[in-house]
């Protein structure tokens, strides 16, 4: 294990938020504390990189309570380059839960189930083996009468990938969330695709979203984005309400400063999810949300085979009092 430098890590974390952290006035008053912090000694007792980790996270959590801001603990040595312990952990990640895509299942009555989990991984990791699988899944469900997204153990992910996965969930190019970002003080908006590799699932049949209180960040961007388009019926529990996007800087072997640099605005309700969750359509406990939303869904199918059985007949009576008349 490399030499704990507390004083070094501390303050260099202090000058990241001070310069990154999407919101200047709060980065300032955190940048304070924590240098307050390691003069009044608060820092002196941790003896490890992980026990330093969970003292800083704490006085960074005090202010706002940005559940993306920390000092976060790595087991294996962390790349030095910005973002690349981040990227080291879920290249391990996608090793072990087949590329973000752990099932596919037909249930009873023409609908699938697609979850997503443990994170939405970036379509290119791996030299685009994630992407593949991931095309492969929206390919195969996109014949569905129904389909249910569980995200229910999804931490996350890339916001490029959601808005991929949400372009084989509607038929129109379609605005999905704007970003802003503090460095350079720009705003970037997210759309859908004009154009997927294979069938899409559409922009009319039922669609649920499963979530649950461990439900976070990107996962909860494609939760609210579809729910605020009226896409998707969302099914579960509150998530745990992590909107701003984040970039990492490691400040020792082990140790990554990770750092909101932007935040969210959707397009439909002005505003995000940071703090708050996203709130389901359906509130069930976390365990009783598939069978809900597949009970859901089979409502939904009988309802619209019934209102196009009525509509044909409704057709066939027209046509034959034409005939008569």
């Amino acid at each position: 294990m490399a030499t704990l430098d507390t004083d070094r890590i501390v303050t260099d974390t202090a000058k990241l938020i001070a310069e990154h952290y999407v919101f200047p006035e709060v980065a300032e008053q955190l940048s304070a504390l924590l240098l307050a912090n390691l003069g009044a000694g608060r820092y002196a007792a941790a003896g490890t990189a992980e026990q330093l980790a969970v003292l800083v996270t704490e006085d960074l959590r005090s202010i706002n309570g940005d559940q993306h801001l920390r000092l976060k603990f790595h087991a294996e040595q962390a790349p030095e380059e910005p973002g690349g312990a981040v990227l080291a952990e879920v290249t391990r990640e996608a090793d072990g839960s087949l590329n973000g895509v752990p099932l596919v299942q037909r249930l009873d009555g023409g609908v699938v189930l697609l979850e997503l989990a443990p994170i939405i991984f970036p379509m290119t990791l791996k030299d685009g083996a994630t992407g593949e699988t991931l095309i492969a899944a929206l390919n195969l469900v996109a014949g569905a009468e129904a389909l249910i997204i569980d995200l229910r153990r999804n931490r996350g992910g890339s916001p490029d990938t959601v808005a991929f996965i949400c372009s084989y969930l509607l038929d129109e190019s379609t605005h999905l969330n704007t970003n802003y970002w503090r460095d350079g003080d720009t705003y970037a908006q997210s759309w859908t695709l004009p154009y997927v590799p294979g069938p899409r699932f559409g922009g009319s049949k039922p669609l649920y979203v499963l979530t649950s209180g461990t439900t976070f960040s990107g996962a909860e961007e494609l939760s609210y984005d579809l729910q605020q388009l009226g896409r998707a019926v969302v099914v579960g529990e509150r998530s745990r309400g992590g909107a701003h996007p984040r970039e990492g800087y490691t400040v020792h072997p082990h140790l990554e400063a990770t750092i909101p640099t932007g935040r969210s605005v959707n397009p439909v309700s002005g505003t995000d999810w940071e703090g708050v969750g996203v709130q389901p359509d359906i509130e069930v406990p976390a365990t009783e949300a598939l069978d809900r939303a597949h009970h859901e869904a089979l409502a939904a199918l009988a309802a619209a085979s019934a209102a196009a059985v009525s509509a044909t007949a409704t057709a066939a009576a027209s046509a034959a009092a034409a005939v008569s008349a």
